[in-house]
Formats: C-alpha cells, sequence, structure tokens
C-alpha cells in the first residue's frame, strides 16, 4: 500500500451516472488488475474504495458510479484538483490460470477492473473474450474501449434494446473458453459460479471500512475460513468461495 497526491487531468460523464476521472500521480503501488485505490474525499470520514480500471506510465484509470454523497462530490471536481489517494490494495487477478481463451465478464460497475487485465491477457498473446451485463443500452460503457484492445465483445442488456436479450450467463451459454474472471453484483457471480463449466476467479463488491484489513468490517466466510474482501479479496478463486443464503 502507498499514499500518494494524484491531480486530476480528466473527469468525465460516459453514462448518466457513470463518469471516468483521469489521474497523474505515482502508480507504482498498483502491481496487478483487479487491485482497488481509497479514495480521500474532503469532509468525509471514511475513504471511498475504487476499482483500477487502468494504470499506464503514471496515470490512473477510475472509473466510478455515482451512488452517494461521496462519489456525487468527485463527479464535481475539476481537472487540476488533487486527491490523496491509497494505492495497491487488494490482491488482484491471478493471470497464470488462463489458458489461451480466457473469458472476462462484467456486470454494471463490475465493468472497468476488467479492462486492464484484458489488456496484460491481450499483450500475453491471449485470445481474450469479453462479455458486457448492462439493465439497458443507455448503461452501456467500455464497449468502444475493449474492441480497441482487440477483445472480442459480447453485449447484453435485460430489456434487449443492445446485444443480447438477457444476462451475461446467457451469452456465457454459447462460448468456448478455457477459464473465466468476473466483477459484478452478487447475484451475477451466483449466477456465473451455477453456469461455468471452469475453473475461474470472482471479484467481490462490498462496503468497506478502513480498506487495508484492520476493522474487520468486510469479511466472509469461506472454505477455508473467513477472508477480508479488503486484503485477502477482492478476488477470490472459485474452489474457495462459499456463498452465504
Amino acid at each position: 500500500m502507498k499514499q500518494g497526491l494524484f491531480q486530476i487531468t480528466e473527469n468525465i460523464r460516459l453514462t448518466d451516472t457513470v463518469m471516468q476521472m483521469r489521474l497523474a500521480g505515482d502508480t507504482s503501488g498498483i502491481t496487478a488488475s483487479g487491485q482497488f485505490v481509497n479514495v480521500l474525499l474532503e469532509g468525509k470520514f471514511l475513504r471511498r474504495p475504487i476499482s483500477v480500471c487502468d494504470c499506464e506510465d503514471g496515470v490512473l484509470t477510475l472509473v466510478y458510479k455515482i451512488v452517494g454523497g461521496g462519489t456525487e462530490q468527485m463527479s464535481r471536481m475539476q481537472p487540476g484538483e488533487t486527491l490523496d489517494i491509497l494505492t495497491g490494495l487488494g490482491n488482484g487477478y491471478d493471470r497464470t490460470p488462463s489458458g489461451n481463451r480466457p473469458l472476462l465478464l462484467g456486470g454494471g460497475v463490475g465493468v472497468p477492473p476488467l479492462y486492464m487485465l484484458a489488456k496484460q491477457l491481450l499483450s500475453q498473446g491471449k485470445q481474450v473474450t469479453v462479455v458486457l451485463g448492462f439493465n439497458t443500452a443507455a448503461e452501456v460503457f467500455y464497449k468502444e474501449e475493449f474492441r480497441a484492445l482487440g477483445a472480442k465483445v459480447y453485449v447484453t442488456t435485460v430489456d434487449g434494446s443492445e446485444g443480447i436479450r438477457g444476462f451475461v450467463t446467457d451469452a456465457m451459454m454459447n462460448l468456448d473458453y478455457t477459464y473465466f474472471y468476473t466483477c459484478g453484483p452478487e447475484p451475477m457471480l451466483k449466477a456465473i459460479y451455477r453456469a461455468s463449466v471452469t475453473e475461474g476467479q470472482f471479484s467481490f463488491e462490498e462496503r468497506m471500512g478502513c480498506g487495508f484489513g484492520a476493522c474487520m468490517g468486510c469479511s466472509c466466510k469461506t472454505v477455508t475460513g473467513y477472508k477480508r474482501i479488503c486484503k485477502e479479496g477482492p478476488v477470490m478463486k472459485k474452489e474457495e468461495i462459499l456463498w452465504q443464503n
């Protein structure tokens, strides 16, 4: 974990509720896709954990959804302003078992951490397929960004207004893959767990207090005991997950 000041260079709207922020600063603490950062906001007691979308050459990209006072405050920040950020939090994705045809499945704001992962897998010569799941066409983002990397991209929408009607699992059923990586809301993760035919890794979204393992507030039970989403997670392997009702 490293603490540093980052200067905002861009803060733009991707959809009605999703923003993309780019910041310049020391990104050396970020060592794996799937890690997150913890953002300190003026007047807020707790930092805001946000997944890393991309990190390259001292530029940090965060894609976040406006869901409360903290993220709404972030959405109003302008280029030139600075943020105190803890970087290098969480364990990130392990690319070692991916095989030649990894499948990446993201739902809503679970999409951003898969972008850096896709870029890394493609740089290794993997044939990457990405499935992006949303409720409606108005919520779709990063479809073209994944395609620009060279990934094969499918979009699913619950109402059928773009791409395949239904959920990411509806697209998943017809795809050939050697391993999978996913991030999104828990109902989606549970559905992928049941539908998947290979091993894989899940990144969990969880409310956090400290964000670095001290408060134990984000602990969850696994087959090997309790683990902290912010420290031993947010990424967990399929075989260690113990779903709660």
